[in-house]
């Protein structure tokens, strides 16, 4: 039994983090912190990441901790034989034909449907191990995804397959199964959750200027994210040196469990040791087990 097991008992819910930031910026090799509190995690990679997180031992001469469980997903089941199928068809058939004109081997683009089998029962490929529903796990276990990215596009592969246009409609059922994964594991989930995201440029709607906002599926699913998590990050690369920011007025940030600053270490554990001392107090005050504000 980890230090973390009471809150799983006292059903306590964990934190919602938001990771994002460009390319390089020590997003995945970050969750080593996490790993090496003593909470179980669980790694879910739609994109290239595992090596990095495992560098996070593997360059130090350290075993990789027991503790960290992880599932790589399949890329999609596309050849270049599709690819040329798909050319060929943007290059003779108008663009009304091309919205039109259902994909055979859509079949073959299930990796948002594995996803989603994985976390109703998590296979853990190091071990070969089971764990059950993701969302019958408790506050001593984390579910990390790498990342939004990878959930998006295996999104809209879902909905269309290799089709090479995508339609209003196409954009609009992409996004809602998004959100709805997204939403489930930020509310219906009692365990950490930990989402890693690239950025890009966008116009705030709101407030009018140019923001740093998560990239993902389109423009209308984006400014509904930070709203999901406690903590929203941006990860920074000064020279050889990762950082976390949550105060630049350059991206949509909020915290609950970090000061609001840069040069911030970039280490999940002031987060999750005041997550603890939050819960130790309400569980001391009400002695009856309470939620975590999200």
């Amino acid at each position: 039994m980890t230090q973390f097991a009471k809150y799983s008992e006292a059903d306590c819910d964990g934190v919602n983090v938001l990771l994002e930031g460009p390319a390089g910026t020590g997003k995945t090799y970050a969750i080593g912190t996490l790993v090496e509190l003593g909470l179980e995690v669980f790694y879910l990679a739609l994109e290239p990441g595992l090596e990095s997180l495992l560098a996070f031992w593997a360059d130090k001469g350290k075993p990789i901790p027991p503790n960290l469980h992880w599932h790589k997903m399949a890329a999609p089941k596309a050849s270049f034989a599709d690819l040329a199928e798909s050319a060929k068809k943007v290059n003779t058939l108008t663009y009304d034909a091309l919205t039109k004109i259902p994909d055979p081997n859509r079949g073959k683009h299930n990796q948002y449907v594995s996803m989603l089998e994985n976390l109703a029962n998590f296979h853990d490929q190091r071990t070969g191990q089971t764990f059950g529903s993701v969302d019958s796990w408790g506050a001593d276990r984390v579910i990390v995804i790498d990342g939004m990215t990878g959930m998006g596009l295996a999104s809209m592969a879902m909905v269309i397959g290799g089709k090479p246009v995508r339609s209003q409609t196409d954009w609009g059922m992409a996004q809602d199964q998004l959100e709805r994964t997204l939403r489930m594991l930020a509310d219906g989930c009692k365990c950490h959750f930990i989402l890693l995201a690239h950025v890009e440029r966008e116009t705030d709607q709101v407030l009018g200027g140019v923001k740093l906002m998560t990239s993902t599926l389109g423009k209308a699913l984006a400014p509904k994210i930070p709203a999901m998590f406690s903590d929203v990050i941006l990860t920074v690369r000064t020279g050889d040196k990762w950082t976390w920011d949550t105060s630049s007025p350059m991206a949509d940030l909020k915290t609950r469990n970090l000061p609001i600053g840069a040069n911030l270490p970039a280490d999940f554990k002031p987060i999750i040791m005041k997550w603890c001392s939050r819960m130790d107090a309400a569980l001391a005050v009400n002695a009856v087990p309470v939620a975590a504000a999200q």
